[in-house]
């Protein structure tokens, strides 16, 4: 287990992304996940309000209310570390104190719960005073409808911005960051985001660990992307020979350790500065293993030192 930044937070070094409840897998298929992932010992969820809008028919919300209904019927809502997020589901767009409240109060029904643990700002919003976020944030741990504060998409000059106006206020602090970041995806993280997060002590939880399923090892050229057109698009930047050339080294590494690319790639993520816990998704409960056996595997220094140079040029 490890604690999600400054804060008691004690979870399971993987959560487990609810961005598929709802949409690519139904309910019955969402809890099977979610009862394998806890078998499994995990226990760290991760959700948003605004899953999985994008689908036809939906409105929104889908994600909470398979996990409400799942942490209900089995009874073991004080088992689950439940993360969740606001700023992008109308009509509780942006961070403005009424979308956040109400936002929260429509997460909170839809869960099932009378907390969450840990709730996030999807999303920057310049257009509301940071003063305006952090007191409505506060009053929500105040009430005891919030345990933690997360940040998500956040520039490190905006997170400097947020930590300022809660120390002014004499608030809690945010403890977590939810950055976009893998191997293929390095930059953005490391060279303006990791410098802060050491200095505030925030814990990592990135997201898009196996960037849209690239670093599962799916994708070995372009042409298999190109017979996937439902979620190719998110991996067009990899179809590169630098990015089959990670997969490689992945490859290798994978086999050394008997367990798969997916495995190797989260192994790695969670070796870097800052990260407690990547998230990653599985449709079905077939995909829960390599996950879950990213959680205790080790790389050895030489390994990671490998990946890093495999992966160079996404991080420049």
């Amino acid at each position: 287990m490890a604690h999600v930044g400054t804060s008691a937070l004690d979870v399971f070094p993987l959560s487990l992304g609810g961005n598929t409840f709802g949409w690519t897998s139904d309910a019955p298929e969402s809890m099977a996940v979610l009862d394998a992932f806890v078998a499994g010992g995990g226990n760290f969820v991760d959700s948003a309000d605004v899953y999985s809008v994008w689908k036809p028919g939906n409105v929104g919300g889908e994600s909470e209310r398979i996990l409400g209904d799942w942490m209900r019927t089995r009874g073991n809502r004080a088992d689950v570390v439940v993360a969740t997020k606001v700023s992008k589901l109308s009509p509780f767009t942006g961070l403005s104190a009424a979308s956040i409240s109400g936002g929260a109060e429509a997460s909170l029904k839809r869960l099932g719960t009378d907390y969450i643990d840990l709730y996030y700002a999807h999303a920057d919003d310049p257009a509301t005073p940071i003063a305006e976020s952090v007191a409505a944030f506060n009053d929500l741990v105040v009430a005891g409808k919030v345990r933690h504060l997360g940040l998500s998409n956040y520039s490190g000059a905006r997170i400097r911005e947020w930590m300022a106006e809660a120390d002014a206020q004499g608030v809690a602090r945010p403890v977590a960051l939810q950055p976009h970041y893998n191997l293929v995806f390095r930059h953005e993280y490391e060279s303006a985001l990791m410098v802060t997060v050491l200095e505030f002590g925030l814990g990592v939880v990135p997201y898009y660990g196996l960037a849209s399923g690239f670093l599962t090892g799916k994708y070995r050229s372009v042409t298999d992307a190109a017979s996937d057109a439902a979620r190719s698009g998110g991996v067009a930047d990899y179809l590169t020979p630098e990015g089959f050339g990670v997969i490689a080294v992945l490859d290798e590494i994978a086999a050394t350790h008997n367990v798969t690319v997916a495995s190797i790639a989260l192994a790695w993520l969670r070796s870097r500065p800052g990260v407690v816990a990547p998230i990653a998704s599985a449709r079905v409960i077939e995909q829960l293993p390599a996950l879950l056996a990213s959680a205790t595997l080790e790389l050895t220094v030489a390994e990671i030192a490998l990946l890093d140079a495999a992966s160079a040029t996404f991080s420049e």
